[in-house]
């Protein structure tokens, strides 16, 4: 089943009533149910829609530091990032309760133990063809004897699996191997998000990111199923927020995304 199929799979009620002291008033009963632990443990991905360290400082800097911090703002505690190297990893802190949200793509596999906000963002995911491979247009990866290096349960590799007909897909288990299998000659493109493969690029002088998209992946905030429900509430309230007053634009900007835009506001309920 594609990913926009799963939009609805495990995305709890937005505006559900009786839920007291949201945003800017967050009641003890809820700051407990959003981090338990005193501090918000905020998972994602290692990669550049999500967050990358800055050369200089090592600093984390992206979209998901930056909602998260304003997320731990709110609900009054510290902020603590969590950072994962593949969907696998993240999925695997999700049952073992590692973190508190996280930001990620949502899939069948993730919403059977995830609670899903409604999305903030879009991301745009494509091809990056190695130099000297005679490959120009989308269609043209789809063939005999093509090697497509993929990010193993990421969006690209789900959408491909079921899509593909005579290339084949070479799994990884993060961004870095992916970018090593074309620089190594094992792989004759990857694909992943539009803003992962134009930064890529830019090193590896004689690839081109291919016109087009492969798929639009929608990014979500999540909870651990299990927690108290207060926890999904607040948290798909916050995203709803964060849209409407310009927090998910600002970050995205702040972080040069290219081929990402923020997701429409969810129907009212």
């Amino acid at each position: 089943m594609r990913i926009r199929d799963w939009l609805c799979v495990g995305v709890v009620g937005l505006f559900i009533g009786g839920c007291a002291g949201m945003l800017g008033g967050v009641t003890p009963e809820t700051r407990a149910a959003v981090a338990p632990t005193g501090k918000l443990r905020v998972a994602f991905l290692s990669a550049p829609i999500y967050a990358t360290k800055d050369s200089a400082t090592g600093e984390l800097r992206g979209v998901a530091v930056d909602l998260g911090k304003e997320l731990a703002r709110r609900v009054g505690v510290p902020f603590h990032p969590v950072v994962y190297p593949n969907p696998p990893a993240l999925l695997g802190g999700a049952k073992s309760g590692e973190w508190d949200v996280a930001l990620t793509g949502i899939n069948a596999e993730r919403a059977a133990v995830m609670d899903f906000s409604a999305p903030y963002m879009e991301v745009e995911q494509g091809y990056l063809v190695r130099a000297g491979v005679i490959i120009a247009t989308a269609a043209d990866v789809d063939k005999a004897g093509v090697r497509i290096g993929v990010l193993e349960k990421a969006g690209a590799d789900l959408h491909l699996s079921s899509s593909l007909e005579n290339a084949v897909l070479v799994r990884v288990k993060s961004l870095a191997e992916n970018y090593a299998l074309l620089d190594t000659g094992k792989a004759d493109v990857i694909a992943a998000t539009k803003t992962a493969l134009f930064e890529g690029a830019a090193s590896r002088p004689g690839s081109r990111v291919l016109d087009g998209r492969i798929l639009v992946e929608p990014i979500n905030m999540g909870v651990p199923k299990g927690r108290n429900a207060a926890a999904a509430v607040y948290v798909g309230k916050f995203v709803e927020e964060a849209k409407a007053a310009g927090l998910v634009k600002s970050a995205i900007g702040q972080a040069g995304l290219r081929g990402v835009v923020v997701a429409p506001l969810a129907p009212l309920k």
